[in-house]
Formats: C-alpha cells, sequence, structure tokens
C-alpha cells in the first residue's frame, strides 16, 4: 500500500509489474524517493504492523486454541467451498471475468484509479502478460499502416528556408533532466524559473509546440535518438536484444563522419542505459566513476554545474571534428537536491521542484555564455530538450492531458543560419533524429516513425503514450484515450475523430514493432 501510494504520486498509475523493470537497480530506484517519503513510510509500516501483531496475538490466537479437531466427512465440503470462491474471485456467472474497467464510473481517472483494489490490480498485472499478443489491436495490421502512412507521409518533406549555414556544423545535444514547460517562461509557463533560457529563446529557434512521447527518461532517450515510441508498460532500452536492431543516431552520425561521445553525471547501468549507448555505437563515455563523491549529491550523482564543467573543459580540448555530443543532466531530478539556495524554497515538493530547474538553468546559461567565446562555437550547433515532462507544478485537467507531456527544444549556435524565430508546428521527440538527419543530408529511412519538424502542414501532429493510454493532439485538437475503460478521457477540436483512429493505429502499429524485434 505505501508503494502504491508513492508510485502514484510520481507516475500517475496504480502499482503494477513497471515496478520490477526498476529492481535490478534498488540504489538508484531509491534515489526517486525523498527522505520525508521513506521515513514516514517506515514508520508507518511499522505502526501498523505492530498495531496487527498485538490484535492479532488477542483475538484470533486465542479463537485458535478453542478450535477442536473435525471429522474428515467435512473435507468435501470445505473443497466445494474453496472451488465455489472461484465465483467471486472472477466477479461472476459473466461469459468475461472482472477487470478495471468494471470499478471506473467517473470522468476524472483520479476517481476511477481510486475505486481500483491495489492488492487485485497488482495480481492482476502480475497474471496477464501480453504473452506476444497485442492488446492494442484495432484494425488489422494493413488498415493500421494506411492510416498512420495518409497522416504522415506529406509530412516527411520540407520546403523550410535554409536553418544551417553549413553542411557538417557540430552537434551538440542537451537533454535536461525533466523540464517541463509549465516553468518555461518563454513557453507561456511560469517566468522566474528559467530566466536562462527564457533570454536564450530570442537567440536561436525555440519550438513552441514540442512534446515529449513518454513521461521517463527510458522512454525518452530512445524517442530522441532512435526515434521510437515508447512502449505503454514496458522499456525497449532494457531489452538489448531489441534494442541492437533499433535505428540510432549516433551510428548515423558516425557514418557522416562525426565523433560520438556521451557525458552524464550519474549511473549509466540505471535502466540499461549504457548498454543502448553502446549499440547506438558510442564509445566514449564520461558517468558518475568520473567524479569525485564530494562532488554528488546523496542519491544521483555528480550536481550539474560539476558535471557541464567537465563537459565545457573537454569540449575546448576537443580535436576531433565535426563532433557529435551529447549531455544528459541529473540534479533536477527527485528528491531536488542541489547546492546553495533553493531560490523558490523548499517548503513544498513543487518550490523545490522549481528551485533545481532554476539552478540547471543557471547551469546551462554559463555553459552557453562560455560556449559563446571558444572556437567551435561559430560552426556548432546545440540543441536543449528535456527527455520528458512532469507532473509538477500541478496543472489543471487530466494527470496525463498534454500539458503534462509539453516541453522545450530551443537550438542555438554559430552554425544556425535563422535567430530569432518560433517554429510553433506540432512535433515530438521521434521527429528530431529524421529532422536532423535531414538537414546533415544523412540517412534518414529507417526513422519509420518520424516526421520532419520543419513541415508547416496543418496536418501535423504529435502522439504521446503513457501507461495504458496515449494521447494524439495536432494545433487545434486532441483525442486523449485510456484503454482500461476504453473510453475517451478528454478531447477537443474538429479533428479529434481523426486523432482517434490515428492514435489507436500509431499505438498498435509501433507496439506490434516492439513485438516483433527479436
Amino acid at each position: 500500500m505505501i508503494i502504491d501510494a508513492s508510485l502514484y504520486a510520481s507516475w500517475g498509475v496504480r502499482l503494477d509489474t513497471t515496478l520490477f523493470t526498476y529492481l535490478n537497480t534498488p540504489e538508484v530506484m531509491l534515489a526517486s524517493v525523498a527522505a520525508s517519503q521513506m521515513t514516514f513510510g517506515l514508520l508507518f509500516w511499522f505502526v501498523v504492523s505492530f498495531v496487527f501483531m498485538k490484535i492479532f496475538k488477542k483475538i484470533i490466537t486465542k479463537n485458535i486454541e478453542k478450535i477442536t479437531k473435525g471429522n474428515w466427512k467435512q473435507a468435501p465440503l470445505f473443497l466445494l467451498l474453496i472451488v465455489l470462491l472461484l465465483v467471486p474471485i472472477r466477479g461472476g456467472l459473466q461469459t468475461i471475468p472482472v477487470n478495471q474497467s468494471n470499478v471506473y464510473f467517473s470522468n476524472q481517472m483520479f476517481a476511477n484509479h481510486a475505486a481500483l483494489n491495489f492488492v487485485w490490480n497488482f495480481s492482476n498485472a502480475l497474471t496477464h502478460k501480453s504473452n506476444g499478443k497485442n492488446p492494442y489491436t484495432n484494425f488489422t495490421n494493413e488498415v493500421a499502416k494506411t492510416i498512420i502512412n495518409k497522416n504522415k507521409n506529406a509530412l516527411i518533406k520540407t520546403n523550410q528556408k535554409a536553418i544551417l549555414n553549413t553542411k557538417k556544423p557540430n552537434v551538440i545535444l542537451i537533454i535536461w533532466e525533466s523540464l517541463t514547460a509549465k516553468v518555461v517562461g518563454s513557453l507561456g509557463g511560469e517566468p522566474e524559473v528559467t530566466e536562462n533560457l527564457n533570454n536564450l529563446s530570442k537567440e536561436g529557434v525555440l519550438f513552441t509546440n514540442f512534446y515529449a512521447n513518454g513521461d521517463r527518461t527510458d522512454k525518452g532517450i530512445p524517442a530522441i535518438l532512435s526515434g521510437y515510441y515508447p512502449q505503454p508498460s514496458e522499456s525497449i532500452m532494457k531489452m538489448p536484444n531489441k534494442t541492437r536492431s533499433l535505428p540510432m543516431l549516433p551510428q548515423k552520425m558516425i557514418d557522416l563522419g562525426y565523433a560520438t561521445s556521451f557525458y552524464h553525471g550519474g549511473d549509466l547501468n540505471f535502466g540499461n542505459m549504457n548498454t543502448y549507448l553502446r549499440n547506438a555505437g558510442i564509445t566514449d563515455f564520461v558517468d558518475g566513476s568520473d567524479f569525485d563523491k564530494k562532488d554528488w549529491n546523496s542519491k544521483w550523482g555528480a550536481h550539474d554545474h560539476i558535471f557541464m564543467k567537465r563537459f565545457s573543459d573537454d569540449l575546448a580540448k576537443e580535436q576531433k571534428t565535426p563532433f557529435f555530443k551529447i549531455a544528459l543532466t541529473l540534479t533536477s531530478h527527485e528528491p531536488y537536491e542541489i547546492p546553495g539556495d533553493y531560490k523558490f524554497g523548499k517548503d513544498t515538493e513543487e518550490n523545490k521542484f522549481r528551485s533545481a530547474h532554476a539552478y540547471t538553468d543557471k547551469v546551462i546559461g554559463d555553459f552557453i555564455k562560455n560556449a559563446k567565446k571558444q572556437p567551435w562555437y561559430k560552426n556548432t550547433l546545440i540543441i536543449i530538450l528535456a527527455d520528458h515532462g512532469h507532473r509538477s507544478p500541478a496543472h489543471k485537467g487530466a494527470f496525463n492531458s498534454p500539458k503534462k507531456f509539453k516541453i522545450p527544444m530551443l537550438w542555438l549556435g554559430g552554425a544556425l543560419n535563422q535567430t530569432g524565430i518560433e517554429i510553433d508546428n506540432i512535433s515530438s521527440q521521434v521527429d528530431v533524429s529524421y529532422t536532423l538527419l535531414d538537414l546533415l543530408e544523412g540517412d534518414n529511412t529507417a526513422f519509420k516513425f518520424s516526421k520532419n519538424i520543419f513541415n508547416t502542414s496543418k496536418h501535423q501532429y504529435a502522439h504521446y503514450i503513457f501507461n495504458k493510454g496515449f494521447g494524439t493532439l495536432s494545433k487545434n485538437s486532441l483525442f486523449l484515450f485510456d484503454y482500461v475503460s476504453k473510453k475517451p478521457m478528454e478531447t477537443y477540436g474538429s479533428a479529434s475523430h481523426k486523432l482517434d483512429s490515428l492514435g489507436k493505429a500509431i499505438t498498435q502499429n509501433s507496439y506490434q514493432d516492439f513485438l516483433d524485434r527479436k
């Protein structure tokens, strides 16, 4: 019950088998838990256990001592009663056994989730595996592909004026942990959290309708680097046998003559990230083991200012060009431990969240300020984007509404031919690799789920996936769907009926692709 309540606050779903994908790295999983949650959780567990044992000893044990030995003739009756228990277990004598949708009663998903028995839900998840079958099938595979292609084919080309002033710039990809558009002032969010990013937004190319495709880092990285949609309840990054066959942006960059490297201040083994990145062709890594423990926060790894200083120093010594470098930050992850003052205080989780992002924002601002002084800057494209959105700060509407998944993406650097502009086309993380390779005249044909971000068609769309549901949106329409109740959670706009079939087709097609990879 304690685990269920804690996870629901972060993930917005009741306890299921998703928890097991993190058990091989328990120390990193526990890093997401705040000290207060751990303290009160253990205290609650101890108190409830103590009270239960006292009651058991006082009432149950006393009555057990009064039980007398029965007759063997009673055994058939008890066997019959056990068999009859199968009826309430399956929820009655109807053809289809009881499932989660039987208790869904409200238009508010929190109320529906609260109605679920968490023990039953967890047991049901354990015993209902996909077994190689696609639970998201709504069409034949051919029809699903036809729906997708009909909506996508016109979006893979663009007549956009040259964005870059060189055909082979250096490329730096900065992936900012948990940065949601809700705290980015240049995207209409809170104005004082990311002041540096807000100012930098006027100097480059800001994408104002950009979305994450998933809700965790192990889903965001394959979306960005492989153009691959996340799975509702699994993570392909944790399955080396499947990731080997994915298209990989780093490998495509290597094919174009780029030197590649990956920087992270924490443990690359979390979520099997190390295996995925090595499958991508990257050979040069800097991770938490390269930093002194005194420069770590208590749980995750090196603080962002230490980590980005190392990144900046290595760039100053870089001899191989062109280069493709990826940096993944971490300090803005729970439990939001930062050095120095908390700009917004730390009286609430939301204020700690704001303060952590204000800290990382200053770190990124200092990095860009220093980068502008370096000789490599004039021939470099810097892409800043988030790995996923976040539940904080709280937003109105459905937990998994587009507000949770909207994230910033900003392009900066001397390699840009156009600056100070905004691109309001609807796009998402799966479109990044395809679009970048298109600009660099690389081979992007393997990125079959992607579109060109710079295509200005009114039919541009973004699609994101969460546990047992998806959201598909265009400029003025949304279709948000829940697979448990088999009902839309939220819809608006004249094109929502088209997004209904498109969203179901993408979810079916991408999950079938996941199942088919060996």
